[in-house]
């Protein structure tokens, strides 16, 4: 039987193609809001927006590795990125935003989710950001040290399964506090993530006013 059409949409084909990863993003939102739950986001290797007013991580290291996702060309591709990594962190008012392209609409649909905004922040264990560009107002670092091999340093170890090189260069630091960040990450991933007042939204559209800046 054909799908149903209204305005030059099939309804049904559309609820194929979002419902099972908006259901799958919604289930582990709840987990999360309930309490600490190992995680990783990652979005079919597009780079996604992180916003936060502020970051204080514990046992911070910095170091250079390989992710893969799409090229300009639609074929995977590894993308240089310097990955932040902590034992410990808080996030204050967290915001994470992915546009994801409806082709057969020629639309965009914005999928936004906060956290940590009501007065109780975000909390993280072995948090890893694989960041491809950050921004801040303003960066502390205390008792740093420059120039420690990857690998080496006093936060977490490389994860398993990324590309790093012995040769390669890091830095490391007892805190560090970000405040104003905005940054466009590959993947995040934490041992355990709490993530208060949560919320989940999804719109139409892309750009500023849907994305988290």
């Amino acid at each position: 039987m054909e799908s149903q059409v209204r305005g030059g949409t099939r309804w049904k084909r559309f609820a194929v193609v979002m419902v099972p990863s908006v259901a799958a993003t919604a289930a582990i939102g709840v987990a999360l809001a309930q309490g600490a739950l190992a995680a990783s986001f990652s979005v079919s290797g597009q780079e996604f927006k992180v916003r936060a007013d502020k970051l204080v991580g514990h046992n911070f290291t910095q170091y250079g590795s390989l992710d893969t996702g799409k090229g300009l060309d639609g074929k995977d591709a590894a993308h240089p990125v310097a990955v932040s990594a902590f034992e410990t962190a808080s996030i204050t008012n967290m915001c994470q935003s992915v546009v994801t392209p409806v082709p057969f609409l020629n639309k965009e649909i914005t999928l936004k989710l906060t956290a940590g905004n009501k007065g109780k922040d975000v909390e993280a264990s072995k948090l890893y950001i694989d960041v491809s560009n950050l921004d801040a107002d303003q960066a502390v670092f205390d008792n740093m040290d420059i120039g420690v091999a990857a690998g080496s340093a006093k936060g977490p170890k490389p994860k398993a399964d990324e590309k790093t090189s012995p040769f390669g260069f890091a830095q490391q630091a007892d805190t560090a506090t970000l405040t104003g960040v905005r940054q466009t990450a590959w993947a995040t991933t934490a041992g355990t993530f709490t993530l208060s007042n949560l919320h989940m939204g999804l719109e139409w559209g892309s750009g500023a006013g849907h994305e988290c800046y």
